[in-house]
Formats: C-alpha cells, sequence, structure tokens
C-alpha cells in the first residue's frame, strides 16, 4: 500500500523572496529539485508586498532569499515567532534543505 501524496507532504516550506532577485531563482529552483524526490507544501512571501505588522521586510530585506521550514500542521509562519523557525538562507542545497526537513519531522 502507498501512502498519498498528503501523508507525505509532512513539511511546509515558507519561501520569503523580492522581485528581481537572482537568488531567489536559484532557489526556487534548489526548491523544485527537493520537491521532486520529496514533496512537502509550499508557500512564498514577497517581503516587500507582504501587509504584516511587524513586516517580514524588516526582518528579511537584505538577506532574501529565506526559507523557513516547519511541519505541515504548525501554524502559519509570523514574523513575530520568526527567530524560532528552522530556516536556511541565501545560498543552499538540496541536501541542506533535506536535512533541515529531517531535523523538523523528528521535533
Amino acid at each position: 500500500m502507498r501512502a498519498t501524496c498528503r501523508l507525505l507532504q509532512a513539511c511546509r516550506i515558507t519561501l520569503f523572496t523580492r522581485e528581481n532577485c537572482g537568488l531567489c531563482t536559484e532557489a526556487r529552483s534548489v526548491l523544485s529539485d527537493v520537491w521532486d524526490t520529496r514533496p512537502f507544501q509550499f508557500k512564498e512571501i514577497d517581503i516587500i508586498k507582504s501587509d504584516s505588522r511587524p513586516r517580514w521586510r524588516d526582518l528579511y530585506e537584505f538577506d532574501v532569499p529565506v526559507i523557513h521550514i516547519s511541519k505541515s500542521s504548525a501554524p502559519e509562519e509570523h514574523p513575530q515567532s520568526a527567530s524560532q523557525a528552522a530556516k536556511l538562507m541565501h545560498r543552499f542545497t538540496a541536501g541542506q534543505v533535506k536535512a533541515k526537513m529531517d531535523l523538523v519531522e523528528k521535533a
């Protein structure tokens, strides 16, 4: 018996990005490679257009791309809890993303 795709999506990855960001394009490519072997829930937040308060822009203006990795059952991302997030910043590999996913799933 095979598990359904929904059961396999134990993690949610939130990508914090902005327009005209070359590293963000690379990050999307890495996440696409991870998705091919290990599906996950995905959300993308443009830090410039986001209207949350305090704003994601205040946290990550000079750090995009940033990904937060959490259990799919965890509450939505909020700037106030960003310091507690499992995250990777700037340049990361598919292997690093999968390793963080393993840590989150075991927690």
